[in-house]
């Protein structure tokens, strides 16, 4: 049994969380979500404080609709699928909340544990 299968079984009902759409491995719990406004290289997504059960690329820099960012790819450690990337330096000042942020696409995410 996975590690993200495990912690999935002792959450309560009501506990909303987010998962890998592609494998179910949990990714997020619903209070580390920071934003829904986002926009990905698929289409929209999340912005959270913190996840689980992601692995990490090395950073590059690259220019998105808020300027220009060092960002790295991110993945799920179950499946090996991208789902977008944490930010790791704001070269604009009015950025700089999210470094240290992770960006999920909806594409590659599902709300899991019983809610819509």
């Amino acid at each position: 049994m996975t590690r993200s299968k495990t912690f999935q079984a002792y959450l309560p009902s009501c506990h909303r969380t987010y998962s890998c759409i592609h494998c179910r491995a949990h990714l997020a719990n619903h209070d580390e979500l920071i934003s829904k406004s986002f926009q990905g290289s698929q289409g929209r997504a999340y912005l959270f404080n913190s996840v689980v059960n992601v692995g990490c690329g090395p950073a590059e820099e690259r220019v998105l609709l808020t300027g220009l960012h060092a960002v790295a790819d991110i993945y799920c450690e179950n499946c090996k699928t991208t789902l977008g990337w944490k930010y790791e330096h704001a070269f604009e000042s009015s950025q700089k909340y999210k470094e240290g942020k992770f960006i999920i696409e909806l594409a590659h995410m599902i709300k899991d544990n019983g809610w819509d």
